[in-house]
């Protein structure tokens, strides 16, 4: 079994165990379910994508490209089609700009081959490396303030603001309340070493949620809807177009730098990182997620990506493509079970993404804060996450200051060709696009 395990998963019985990998593997998918929800009813805006049919896209592509994941990079990361990416798609891509949600399937796909190129070629694997070590510990903390941001948004306690953009939400609520009460249990199990603790404490507080009137159950089982509506529906009349070429770019860019930052930020919390600042296995995590892009997209569904949610498993201990498998059961599982995992309230899942946004605030401690220089890029890396809503506007944004003040303060030759092409890339992006 231990052979079997090893060759499979990348298991090692001296460094791993079973059970804290399927705990892991099951907090990291409770905490990343809500897509399956969120993602058919961002389609819904769109004549022609079923909210059934987009369900069940969004979960055959979550289990193809986490499989993918488990078997080949044997890394702990779940895959799905990724929140921000699935906005740009329907709000930008097909109402804002009028095409046809088969030309952005069609951009999708045409993406997901590029990446495959740029993987196998090994260019992905040159940009992760290329970026310096402060930038790879500020990417970690960046990602904890985005991703505790989306939790606390997520359960209401942070709300829309006309004036001030963003405001604390009412905590005389129930889900406020529900929220408080998960957000304690869960740091006193964590405090207290509690093995699967956050698992725990989200379960816990979905059980009490159930009283409260907050955790609604609709039912246990259902049969998952076709896909055939949303199956290879693709537009290639459009593929020579400048439009195309502008889209399929700007996916490229988003998608790029939002798993090569999520890559990072895990990956130096779970300690896949050498002295050098490389990422383990890094060309065959971006594979995997280059071929999970281009599955999604002949399934019928926006762009398939590595989610920053995997930080809760890898904060549970997860450390091999076993839970990578256990995420991808579960994602299977849920086609047949979605109401009842469906029922897990935002309230449950914000609390433990609070959690996990404080552990991933640890690489912080290794910037060094007195060098300006390394300092202000790092700082601007991290902030501009939640700021902007975006892990790859807070790379993009921290990597061309890095150059500049570098450049500007007589460590012109310190800059790595690859930065610099990087940097004037990101420039001509915020100038054109």
């Amino acid at each position: 079994m231990a052979d079997f395990l090893q060759k499979a998963f990348g298991f090692d019985k001296s460094k791993n165990n079973v059970r804290t990998e399927i705990v892991a593997g099951i907090t990291t998918f409770l905490t990343m379910a809500y897509i399956l929800a969120v993602n058919p009813s961002i389609f819904s805006a769109l004549e022609g994508m079923p909210n059934g049919a987009v369900f069940t896209a969004t979960a055959l592509a979550a289990i193809i490209g986490t499989l993918v994941m488990s078997i080949y990079a044997k890394k702990p990361f779940g895959l799905a089609p990724g929140m921000g990416l699935n906005a740009f798609f329907v709000f930008t891509v097909c109402l804002g700009m009028g095409y046809s949600w088969q030309f952005a399937l069609t951009a999708i796909f045409i993406e997901g081959i590029i990446f495959i190129i740029l993987s196998i070629t090994k260019v992905r694997e040159m940009i992760v490396n290329a970026i310096p070590k402060t930038l790879k510990n500020a990417i970690g903390a960046g990602i904890g303030l985005y991703i505790a941001f989306i939790g606390l948004q997520n359960a209401g306690i942070i709300a829309n603001d006309d004036s001030t953009l963003v405001t604390l939400g009412s905590l005389k609520s129930l889900g406020s309340l529900l929220f408080i009460i998960g957000l304690v249990l869960t740091a006193v199990l964590v405090i207290l070493k509690v093995k699967g603790g956050i698992l725990i404490g989200m379960l816990a507080t979905t059980i009490i949620g159930i009283p409260m009137g907050i955790t609604q159950f609709s039912g246990l089982v259902s049969l998952p809807d076709s896909v055939a509506p949303i199956f290879m529906k693709f537009e290639w009349g459009s593929i020579f177009s400048l439009d195309m070429f502008v889209v399929v770019l700007t996916f490229l860019f988003i998608d790029m730098f939002d798993t090569i930052g999520t890559v990072v930020g895990v990956s130096v919390k779970s300690g896949m990182v050498d002295e050098d600042g490389h990422v383990d296995k890094v060309n065959e995590i971006l594979l995997a997620d280059a071929v999970a892009t281009t599955a999604g997209a002949c399934i019928g569904t926006s762009t398939t990506t590595t989610y920053i949610e995997s930080a809760a498993g890898v904060a549970e201990g997860g450390r091999t493509g076993l839970t990578s498998f256990v995420i991808a059961a579960c994602f299977a599982i849920s086609l047949l079970f979605s109401p009842l995992f469906l029922a897990i309230p935002s309230a449950a899942t914000g609390a433990v993404l609070v959690i996990v946004g404080v552990m991933m605030m640890a690489p912080i401690k290794n910037i060094e804060w007195d060098d300006y220089r390394e300092a202000i890029p790092a700082f601007l890396t991290a902030v501009m996450m939640p700021l902007s809503y975006s892990i790859a506007h807070g790379i993009m944004l921290g990597m061309i200051t890095y150059v500049v003040l570098y450049a500007c303060t007589g460590k012109i030759k310190e800059v790595t060709p690859t930065m610099w092409v990087l940097a004037i890339l990101f420039v001509l992006r915020y100038i054109f696009m």
